[in-house]
């Protein structure tokens, strides 16, 4: 039969046409392997984490991934500007509240049950609109050199107390911030929650920064005593400039407090992509156990919670044995209150 085509003109262009319909067939559905396509990715996470993420899906699907990195506040109101007409197929976020501020809006696409399952249930989202992808709780970072750890506040609402003016910083316009607010508002209510506002604002005075890198550095520094962070900042820093000139230590908050808060990052699918196999390839990844051992040796310095990954590149204390508030992602919700709240006391 190869010799009878190989003879005839015809023949050869008609098995030629066949060939190239054949691979504009295997290209439209992306080929076995996933080979040819292609989502957009909106990242609100660590960029350099995100891309080892990226790389190691890439290789492993050959689907490809164009990141769009900004906040993840900024992020999350584009998704929801642009609509169904976002070319979003993913988003990654730090925290949980701009997920579920998308989720209120009906912008997210359920996550595959399978996905889901790799994730404890109470760090996704409750209705399954996204998936828990790693952790971090809030802390304390302090200066030995300028305050002794039994002077530290042991609880978020002692940050008001006068002992501690011009002593510490925070970082108010930070969405990791957020969720201390929310928590702080349903264990003491609205008016006692803007009244602890104005009192740290001015007990901050002038060390209220835009970020939790700059606390770590000004309180490592010497420039502040303390001030109230993500554990993942101390740790970050000390990889950047070395074991030998970090001067400042961690301490918790007391056991349940408001101020010990678990920050969940997670991911979604949005509900317009034009890609939804490839998205939903993208979540189960991110929780796989390959995705989570690369957040587990990242530079990120985060818990990784799913898939039964619990070691961290860093000596923290194991996720399991943290004692924070028992504040749950619901309650957390979409941090529109705390964002309220902090414009009422004039600190964004």
């Amino acid at each position: 039969m190869a010799s009878e085509v190989a003879s005839h003109p015809r023949l050869r262009l008609l098995a030629a046409l066949a060939v190239a319909l054949c691979a504009i067939l295997i290209a439209g559905c992306g080929g076995a392997s996933g080979s040819g396509d292609s989502i957009t990715l909106y990242n609100g996470q660590h960029v350099q984490t995100t891309e080892s993420l990226v790389a190691s899906f890439e290789k492993a699907t050959g689907i490809h991934v164009n990141v769009r990195n900004d906040d993840e506040d900024t992020l999350a109101n584009q998704i929801v500007t642009e609509g169904s007409s976002s070319p979003a197929d993913v988003i990654y976020t730090e925290n949980s509240p701009a997920l579920e501020h998308l989720q209120d809006k009906g912008l997210l696409a359920p996550v595959a049950p399978s996905t889901l399952a790799r994730t404890p249930g109470r760090l996704n989202s409750p209705q399954g609109d996204w998936v828990g992808v790693s952790a971090r709780v809030s802390m304390l970072i302090y200066n030995p050199s300028l305050i002794e750890e039994g002077q530290l506040p042991r609880k978020i609402s002692e940050l008001a107390a006068s002992r501690y003016k011009g002593k510490f910083a925070f970082a108010p316009s930070e969405t990791d911030f957020q969720p201390i607010v929310t928590s702080y508002e349903r264990a003491y209510g609205h008016s006692a929650t803007l009244k602890w506002l104005e009192a740290i604002k001015q007990n901050a005075a002038g060390h209220i920064y835009p970020d939790n890198e700059t606390i770590a550095d000004q309180v490592n520094r010497g420039a502040v005593a303390f001030g109230v962070v993500n554990q993942y900042y101390w740790y970050r820093m000390r990889a950047e400039i070395g074991a030998e000139n970090v001067h400042s230590k961690l301490a918790y908050f007391a056991p349940r407090d408001p101020g010990y808060v678990i920050d969940v990052s997670g991911a979604a699918a949005l509900k317009s992509s034009t890609n939804k196999t490839a998205a939903q390839k993208l979540l189960a990844f991110l929780v796989s156990r390959q995705g989570q051992e690369i957040i587990a040796h990242s530079i990120s310095y985060e818990y990784p919670i799913a898939s039964g990954v619990t070691a961290t590149a860093a000596p923290e204390t194991p996720f399991a044995a943290l004692q924070p508030s028992p504040i749950t992602i619901p309650q957390l919700g979409d941090g529109s209150a705390a964002i309220s709240l902090l414009r009422q006391a004039g600190l964004l």
